[in-house]
């Protein structure tokens, strides 16, 4: 299907051949402002009744068929946008240090994380022993505790490298550490000045833990004060609303999700995700979409993935549990790419391939587009493709993406 520009609205021959506002400047007489305005206001509500008459009277097959409209970008040029979310940022801001920070996922004290909601983008990929963990990228952060934090392996420090950020993590795969010294990034390891030790003994080894005044204390000690992100492609905020499936779609026709997969066609009302990363059914996650929200509810197959999210003043150094309630982390875009993925030489941890291509998936606003997605080098930002070669733009807000293993899978 041939992307187009916008939902084209043809016109009857009656209104072609007919034009009010030509008929009116021949009028000799010079008329009173009041009735200009009347007549205009007349014009314009008669085409808007026509185009919703079109729309919502078309063949469903016609509508079935709408790809992602391009639209052109807002107008106002007065908004400063974050490279890392796409939403409206207050411009002193927009170079503010971002933090790259390795979190843990595991059934054994890692959850509930906190400060997840707060982070502009999240990647998720399994670490070891089909245990899957996130690095989290926050830029001004706000929340008084986020953590916990683990180690580093290479493929989290490759997705981080285009945002700019400082590493924040507890040790890591060799591979991944020697990278790190090799490429003269900001690191935060382990550190008891910037860092603190939780008392939950149900934490287990999850519970370092870390707050946005150390982070800032940090990047102030050590120089690393502004952050030069390479984001992905957003729409703006104008540009998602318009491209919301009811938007897009006459939802009283009840069009159904095309059951073919192959194709990067708007695929209307995908109401539910499922992605299973090929290991334990433990760390498997589904996403329901909010459409009041227009967010994707993140559950896993024993609940709802809770976090931990408190704001306001520094609150010091605590127990997440202490002083933060639980929200359920929901973000506006989910993302799956598929990645070729084997255990390392130690036969524990994973290699996963970050360079080059693979297929991938967008779920946003009530859609689906299925693509590529596509990273030449460690310094590049990954670009999602659609299957004609255009770069995807996402919406504005939190985007979780996920590695999905070649041997995993994506449901919807």
């Amino acid at each position: 299907m041939e992307a187009k520009n916008d939902i084209e609205t043809p016109k009857s021959e009656e209104a072609a051949k007919k034009n009010p506002a030509k008929e009116l400047s021949k009028l000799q007489k010079p008329k009173k402002a009041w009735l200009v305005f009347l007549i205009t206001g007349i014009i314009t509500l008669c085409g808007g009744v026509a185009c919703l008459l079109y729309t919502f009277l078309r063949p469903q097959e016609e509508i079935a068929s709408l790809t992602f409209p391009k639209i052109p970008a807002a107008s106002d040029g007065n908004e400063i946008f974050s490279d890392l979310t796409g939403m409206p940022i207050d411009a002193s801001l927009k170079n503010a240090p971002a933090y790259c920070v390795q979190t843990p996922n595991g059934v054994d004290g890692a959850r509930p994380q906190s400060g997840l909601t707060d982070a502009g983008v999240i990647f998720e990929a399994i670490a070891e022993a089909g245990i899957t963990r996130f690095a989290a990228i926050y830029q001004n952060p706000t929340p008084a505790v986020i953590g916990p934090i683990r180690s580093l392996r290479l493929y989290y420090l490759e997705w981080d490298t285009p945002f700019d950020c400082t590493i924040v993590h507890a040790g890591g795969a060799d591979d991944a550490l020697r990278a790190v010294s090799a490429g003269g990034y900001s690191d935060l390891t382990e550190n008891y000045s910037y860092m603190y030790r939780g008392t939950y003994r149900t934490r287990l080894w999850n519970n370092l833990f870390t707050t946005p005044a150390n982070l800032a204390r940090f990047s102030q000690n050590t120089g690393k004060t502004t952050s030069n992100i390479q984001g992905f492609a957003r729409m703006t905020p104008e540009e998602s609303r318009k491209s919301l499936v009811n938007n897009l779609v006459a939802e009283k026709l009840e069009i159904t999700t095309p059951t073919s997969k192959d194709t990067s066609k708007l695929e209307a009302k995908v109401s539910e995700i499922g992605l299973r990363f090929g290991g334990s059914p433990t760390f498997n996650v589904n996403y329901i979409y909010n459409a009041e929200n227009n967010t994707y509810v993140r559950n896993f197959g024993i609940g709802p993935h809770e976090v931990y999210m408190c704001t306001g003043e520094d609150l010091g150094e605590k127990n997440p549990e202490d002083v933060c309630s639980l929200t359920t982390l929901s973000p506006s875009v989910v993302v799956a790419m598929v990645v070729s993925e084997h255990r390392a030489s130690d036969n524990y941890h994973e290699d996963i391939t970050t360079l080059g291509s693979g297929d991938a998936y967008v779920f946003q606003n009530g859609t689906a587009v299925r693509g590529t997605w596509n990273k030449p080098t460690r310094a590049d930002q990954i670009k999602f493709l659609d299957t004609e070669g255009n770069e995807i733009k996402l919406a504005p807000g939190q985007t979780i993406v996920s590695a999905i293993p070649q041997y995993g899978g994506i449901d919807y």
